[in-house]
């Protein structure tokens, strides 16, 4: 078994307009961690070096979308909100104590 450089252990998506399927090839342990237990892929072909090729719909790829940027006016009204969330019995809490106040 040949040791790879990690320059030489890379991660390749291919698609193409012709078909429905993309294919992932990867040397990278958490991009087939995340295949596997996420996606629930299963390796089509591995390799004697660690790397595996994984089939799946192309639908499922998506872009890489920016992060998003808040301003400190929007960050401060996300963490009210999720201060009032937090402070707010649930609903089933209410109707549990509704029914002990009835009986």
């Amino acid at each position: 078994m040949t040791k790879l450089t990690r320059y030489e252990k890379e991660t390749i998506i291919n698609f193409n307009e012709g078909e429905k399927e993309a294919y992932i090839f990867t040397y990278n342990k958490k991009w087939q961690r995340h295949l596997e237990t996420v996606m629930l892929l299963k390796p089509t072909e591995t390799n004697d070096v660690g790397g595996k090729t994984y089939i799946l719909p192309k639908d499922r790829i998506r872009l890489p979308q920016p992060k998003r940027k808040l301003s400190d006016k929007q960050k401060k009204q996300l963490a009210d909100r999720l201060r009032n969330l937090q402070n707010t019995p649930n609903d089933k809490n209410n109707l549990d104590d509704e029914k002990r106040i009835a009986s």
